[in-house]
């Protein structure tokens, strides 16, 4: 019994983590396609990595890339890496992405 019962609490501290990492994974995006729809090319993913930087402490994780893509009135930006493992040697991709029309200023 007491293995079953270890095994769930594994499993749902394992499912938090994964959480968690997903969601500074589209926060990250978010932000930089906020910051891209605003600014200049490569603003986006600058600013994604700059947000992952500064939870780096808190976050469980690991980016392996941060892309930016600007297409016709949009900008999206996608965030990919791994979420940290209670198992060693396993991992769970993350891949968050986020699409912001982009804002340009007119005159009247």
């Amino acid at each position: 019994m007491w293995p079953a019962v270890f095994l769930l609490i594994f499993g749902i501290v394992q499912a938090g983590i994964w959480y968690h990492a997903r969601n500074v994974a589209l926060t990250a995006a978010h932000e930089g396609a906020r910051a891209g729809s605003l600014g200049e090319s490569g603003d986006g993913a600058a600013r994604a990595a700059e947000f992952v930087a500064d939870t780096a402490s808190t976050s469980l994780l690991r980016v392996d890339e941060i892309s930016q893509e600007v297409g016709e009135g949009s900008v999206t930006v996608t965030v990919t890496g791994e979420s940290t493992t209670l198992v060693p040697g396993w991992t769970i991709d993350v891949s968050q992405s986020s699409t912001a029309p982009i804002r340009r200023w007119t005159d009247p």
